[in-house]
């Protein structure tokens, strides 16, 4: 059996093409282009690489992007000004809000302010909930992308175990509750796990959303595993330890090239739904 990579790079550019046409489809019956915001608090370096790309990847689709830079001086309440302009601003179909904040910031207040038709990001508490009751909304971009690529690719979760190796509330957790939406069998794992071995062996899924280099090892792998691996740490490694691992599965994303590119596709993807006034489609 020869694993097969899972392109993200390629897929999240098939995206971004088909969301340029339907950009110019727009404008020619005369409505306005999609609008991004992105709002950047202080001056952390990476943060601003990130935010440049969104907006360097709108303008390549046709959509327009309004970058807001604030000092790392800003308060909440005055971060909570700005966003409350923006969700006011019928022009605006979606609003980022650059993580991390300063941390005089309360970020999660500042999450929740924005408007639930407008948290392309899915950031929100409001959207998280409906996403744990199976309602529509946006989803979290990144445990969106790793949905796609499964779609793209012709896997299907419905009745395989799947191992979800990180529990943060923007991405293990809600992929945890995308899979189980479509039908897998979930076990999320975290710091406190114990036997973390032998449970990704039994896994047919394994995703690493650690943020630890390489920490998922490959003698844990099962053979004819899917490895979706949502890490990316100094060294251009994943969480999982895919230069190893990569022969005994059936699938697997490189990093980088896999579930990244797929991150700010789909935020542009969730940005048009939100223009076209619906939430994004269900999974089934």
């Amino acid at each position: 059996m020869t694993a097969i990579l899972l392109d993200g790079k390629k897929l999240s550019q098939k995206i971004k093409d088909s969301i340029a046409e339907e950009i110019k489809t727009l404008t020619a019956s005369g409505k306005k282009p999609p609008k991004l915001a992105t709002i950047l608090v202080g001056n952390d370096p990476a943060s601003a690489t990130y935010v440049n790309m969104k907006v360097k990847s709108c303008h390549a689709v046709g959509m327009i992007s309004e970058k807001i830079e604030l000092p790392d001086t800003t308060t909440t309440q005055e971060l909570l000004a700005v966003i409350d302009k923006l969700n006011a601003d019928p022009d605006t179909h979606g609003i980022l809000l650059q993580h991390p904040s300063p941390p005089q910031i309360d970020e999660r207040a500042a999450f929740d302010r924005i408007d639930l038709k407008k948290d392309v990001d899915g950031v929100t508490t409001l959207s998280f909930g409906k996403l744990s009751m199976g309602v529509e909304t946006y989803l979290p971009c990144t445990p969106y992308g790793m949905v796609l690529l499964l779609k793209e690719y012709g896997i299907d979760p419905a009745g395989k175990r799947a191992v979800v190796v990180g529990r943060s509330p923007i991405l293990g957790k809600p992929m945890a509750m995308l899979l189980t939406e479509m039908n897998a069998t979930v076990t999320l794992c975290h710091s406190k796990t114990k036997n973390l071995p032998e449970i990704v062996a039994q896994a047919d899924i394994v995703v690493g959303a650690v943020g630890k280099p390489e920490f998922i090892k490959a003698d844990w792998i099962k053979p004819g595993a899917v490895l979706l691996d949502a890490g990316y740490n100094p060294g251009n490694v994943g969480d999982i330890e895919i230069s190893k691992a990569w022969e005994k599965s059936s699938h697997y994303t490189p990093v980088p090239g896999g579930v990244g590119p797929m991150t700010i596709s789909v935020l542009l993807l969730q940005t048009l739904y939100s223009a076209k006034d619906h939430f994004t489609p269900p999974l089934k």
